[in-house]
């Protein structure tokens, strides 16, 4: 059990919740663990998930690597703000892992009266010592991929959605019901390097292209989150303002302000000509969690075009069911 803080680990002060309990702290509110698993403890983090960084993500992999051979799965404490950001970047820096790597977290701190921290956690475990391998989420009695995985739900105990994906399984009593089996290989590949030059823009209705300039200038990529299936307005020189980058050596990904279905460029002129005059690259149905940590992970290895372009269409942990792709949707078992 690794922990990293958030609000499961919460106590109350004078200025609000902040993370405060240890790992065998949150283990003693729920001794029946016992009866399920052996668990060890690492206290990694104490952390609100606000302030969590990709120099995070890396301790976190350090930590599962240098103690994979030692245990059969993996159980991580997290805050929930950005928990689906540090569960899809360690789906691309721990790749292919057969044992279980289970994220789990709360609303609503671990000694409130009212609490899912105790749920989750039996939960979480109960998914570690089953044929669950990669990365995923457990929360509400739900399973989502680590690749896939959104928080849709600010206060609610459901707060995590599977995106364009269905969840991997859920508990009822206590028991696993998996409907899904990620893919893995018979050992992990694990990736320690990062490129944090990666940046998020949303556009509105009538804004201009300065803040690309800006971002452009600063980053290696920047991510677009466009309207609908996809596209960038003809006012405000946004086709002309990623024409220039592109050609000094940024990179540009279209992805959509919509929560599900995924972007389209091909549907209407505004994105048809960038994808194919431009070949911005085109997140599909990715979450945005997903295309962001992925660019992270690819440009650490690689600033060539088309190794990009190639690595970023190759699907990781079923991240991605591009039109180009060879990725197929999941059996149910």
């Amino acid at each position: 059990m690794i922990g990293t803080g958030g609000t499961i680990a919460s106590e109350l002060t004078d200025c609000g919740l902040a993370p405060g309990l240890t790992t065998e702290q949150l283990l003693s509110y729920i001794p029946d663990i016992e009866q399920i698993c052996h668990v060890d403890c690492i206290q990694l983090l104490a952390l609100d998930s606000s302030n969590i960084t990709p120099e995070h993500w890396k301790m976190i992999v350090r930590c599962i690597r240098e103690h994979y051979g030692e245990y059969d799965g993996f159980v991580l404490t997290h805050g929930t703000d950005t928990l689906a950001y540090t569960a899809a970047a360690l789906s691309y820096m721990i790749q292919g892992s057969p044992k279980p790597i289970v994220f789990t977290g709360a609303q609503k701190p671990i000694g409130f009266d009212t609490t899912d921290s105790k749920a989750n956690l039996r939960d979480a475990f109960r998914c570690a010592v089953e044929d669950l391998p990669g990365v995923s989420i457990v929360f509400d009695h739900k399973v989502i991929l680590g690749t896939r995985a959104k928080k849709t739900r600010s206060k609610s105990f459901s707060a995590f959605s599977s995106i364009n994906y269905p969840e991997l399984g859920v508990l009822q009593d206590g028991v696993l019901m998996r409907f899904i089996r990620q893919e893995c290989a018979p050992e992990p590949t694990f990736y320690e390097e990062l490129d944090t030059g990666v940046s998020l823009v949303k556009l509105v209705p009538g804004m201009g292209c300065e803040i690309l300039d800006f971002l452009f200038e600063r980053n290696d990529a920047v991510v677009i989150e466009s309207f609908g299936v996809g596209g960038v307005p003809e006012a405000g020189g946004f086709y002309e303002c990623i024409r220039k980058w592109k050609a000094r050596g940024k990179f540009a990904v279209l992805t959509t302000q919509v929560e599900n279905e995924g972007s389209d460029l091909g549907v209407y002129h505004e994105g048809h000509r960038l994808k194919n005059d431009l070949r911005v690259l085109e997140a599909y149905d990715m979450t945005t969690e997903a295309v962001l940590a992925k660019l992270m992970w690819i440009l650490a290895q690689t600033k060539d075009p088309e190794q990009v372009i190639r690595m970023f269409y190759t699907p990781v942990a079923v991240d991605m069911f591009p039109q180009t792709g060879s990725a197929r949707r999941p059996e149910l078992e």
